[in-house]
């Protein structure tokens, strides 16, 4: 049996790691499952990437370091998407708000992992709305736990969003200003170790955040990308610089 040629990293697709969601049920596979939205991952297709979706096992809640190093080896970037709320203990908050949804321990464990060993080693990293707060909360920041009800969170919302000119949001989108999809009812509160605001909305929300200090490309984004990727040039650029920022 002549066995298949193994490509070299220049002639393939990077790998970009995706942390699964988990979802109680989906109608195509009557179980509980664990997905990624499809326009998420058809955004990092156009870009040239090899989207992969990562089981998020983490034991007793919290990833073991050399494990997940392991895990990461054979990928080219990470990309941390949206979902749940981080559980408030992550950054030190004792009680828990009534508006606090899909906290699971297994997962904040994996995704925090995962954050810590990119931001680490420079692996290339796109976080999108909870992997912004991920990120936030691994480098020490807090989070508002909620933006103060239905009448001001950012869900089903498409709004202006302000690009700090030079940063790499900004380049990598092409753009000082852009139209933002969004959906999420926490936000920034202190941002982290050496984190720099560079993106923001008219009532003062982080929008954006980038670490000047790391060893390597990274963007956080509040808002979803994805969700207008396909039409919106903007949004996919953020998609195609982490790709970029994957082949080397």
């Amino acid at each position: 049996m002549t066995r298949p040629t193994r490509t070299s990293r220049t002639d393939r697709r990077p790998l970009i790691a995706i942390p699964a969601r988990f979802a109680a049920s989906t109608s195509a596979l009557r179980r509980a499952a664990e997905v990624n939205a499809r326009a998420l991952l058809e955004a990092v297709w156009r870009a040239g990437g090899e989207p992969v979706s990562l089981h998020p096992r983490a034991p007793g809640g919290d990833s073991d370091p050399d494990e997940v190093a392991a895990r990461l080896a054979p990928f080219d970037a990470v990309l941390l998407p949206g979902g749940g709320d981080l559980a408030p203990r992550r950054y030190g908050h004792h009680a828990t708000h009534a508006t606090v949804y899909d906290v699971d321990d297994e997962q904040d464990g994996f995704d925090l992992a995962v954050a810590r060993h990119a931001l680490d080693t420079g692996m290339p990293l796109l976080a999108i709305c909870r992997g912004l707060q991920v990120v936030n909360t691994v480098l020490g920041g807090t989070l508002h736990q909620d933006m103060g009800g239905p009448d001001r969170d950012h869900r089903h919302l498409v709004h202006p969003v302000t690009l700090r000119p030079g940063s790499a949001v900004s380049e990598a989108a092409d753009a000082d200003k852009v139209d933002a999809s969004c959906y999420h009812h926490q936000r920034v509160d202190r941002p982290g170790r050496e984190l720099t605001v560079t993106a923001s909305a008219v009532d003062g929300t982080v929008e954006a955040l980038e670490l000047p200090s790391g060893a390597g490309w990274f963007i956080a984004v509040q808002w979803h990308p994805e969700d207008t990727a396909a039409d919106d040039p903007a949004q996919q650029r953020l998609f195609d610089a982490l790709v970029r920022a994957a082949r080397g």
